[in-house]
């Protein structure tokens, strides 16, 4: 059974960096250095890791070669990496590949060596370096980030077994959080696809008023989030199939006359009956209203947005947000002067154009001056 190290205690075996292997290689204790000596000894340190670094995929090259990995409890050779050393799967990959491809290239082999060349830039130049190339490489290596290098190997060895696999790998999962009052969403997608996604969201989310206090380049995600919920809300609004695409909310009063509270999404968080009110305005939703005991006492309507013949004559009457003030024109949306929970109705009369961050505003449809 073999014992476990990390990546740094390999070093440490391979360097022997001791205060004595400090004294003997000329490089003095960083504290008793002057600013030229530290430079130097710094500069010193990086070409000695890089040093143990290549040694260190020599022994991953014959390792590899001999298979010892096997009967180890691991898969395959990067499975064996990980294992041992602590190291990601995707790096394990990387560094096996460039531990192979290094002893074909001795320009590049000699650069890292020397400290000319870090790890990482290695690692990208042997995905299309070749013997006729490297010369060439070295030079330009040092002269640009590892990102570009990784771009021009990307360019240079994108498979379609990696795109496959991309393709395979994608996923979209979602939860709720901090006593279910946050709602997190984290997805995956081949690099096309997610381009369209970030795409769409940042032109939605340059057109989304923008809030008091979120015009800071701090409010990016912010209103990327809010372009997220603009789409979502806008395609299950049009959803064909009432059953399926409406949002369920409970909620529980004391009496039927009564205030609305205790609100929580079905299969969902709890939320606060403001929440409850703003959501039924708009969208489709439907309240089931519960008396103390949870028992249904009265089973609320489906709402959903005017029809478009209906928009198109509010939108050619209000024009803009008939907020006070606000005469916004983009992204604005029909909200109910009486709200749909109080009874209602979708027509034109109860109905006026409000933009996205007023219509999220307590009261905003009862103070908006309907012409």
């Amino acid at each position: 059974m073999w014992s476990r190290l990390t990546v740094e205690h390999l070093f440490d075996i391979l360097m022997s960096s001791s205060p004595q292997d400090y004294a003997r290689s000329g490089v003095p204790e960083p504290n008793d250095c002057t600013d030229h000596e530290l430079l130097f000894g710094i500069d010193a340190v990086n070409g000695r890791v890089c040093a143990s670094q290549r040694e260190l995929f020599r022994f991953i090259a014959e390792v590899d070669r001999r298979e010892l990995w096997q009967d180890s409890g691991a898969r395959d050779m990067a499975h064996w990496l990980v294992m041992r050393y602590g190291i990601s799967y995707w790096k394990a990959r990387r560094w096996i590949q460039a531990s192979h491809t290094l002893e074909g290239l001795p320009l590049i082999s000699e650069a890292f060596i020397s400290g000319e060349l870090g790890i990482d830039k290695v690692v990208e130049l042997t995905r299309f370096a070749t013997p006729e190339t490297e010369a060439g490489l070295v030079a330009w290596a040092q002269g640009v980030s590892c990102g570009c290098i990784r771009g021009k190997a990307d360019l240079a060895n994108r498979s379609l077994a990696e795109a496959q696999e991309a393709e395979q790998a994608r996923s979209l999962s979602w939860w709720y959080f901090e006593e279910n009052s946050r709602f997190g969403l984290s997805a995956e997608l081949p690099a096309a696809e997610g381009a369209v996604v970030a795409h769409a969201l940042e032109r939605l989310a340059d057109k989304l008023p923008v809030m008091p206090g979120e015009d800071g380049q701090w409010s990016v995600e912010a209103r990327r989030a809010d372009a997220l919920v603009a789409v979502c809300s806008a395609q299950i609004t049009k959803d064909a199939d009432p059953d399926r695409a409406t949002v369920v909310i409970h909620a529980r009063v004391e009496d039927l006359g009564g205030e609305l509270h205790s609100c929580e999404i079905e299969g969902g968080p709890a939320i606060h009956p403001e929440v409850a009110r703003r959501r039924a305005c708009n969208g489709r939703i439907q309240t089931v209203i519960e008396d103390g005991t949870g028992l249904p006492v009265r089973l609320g309507r489906i709402s959903r947005e005017p029809p478009e013949w209906m928009l198109r004559q509010l939108r050619y009457r209000d024009r803009e947000c008939t907020f006070p003030g606000c005469g916004a024109r983009q992204f604005t949306q029909a909200h109910h002067i009486v709200w749909w929970d109080y009874g209602g109705r979708t027509d034109l009369d109860n109905l006026v154009l409000v933009c996205t961050f007023h219509c999220e505003t307590r009261g905003a449809a009862l103070s908006a001056r309907a012409v």
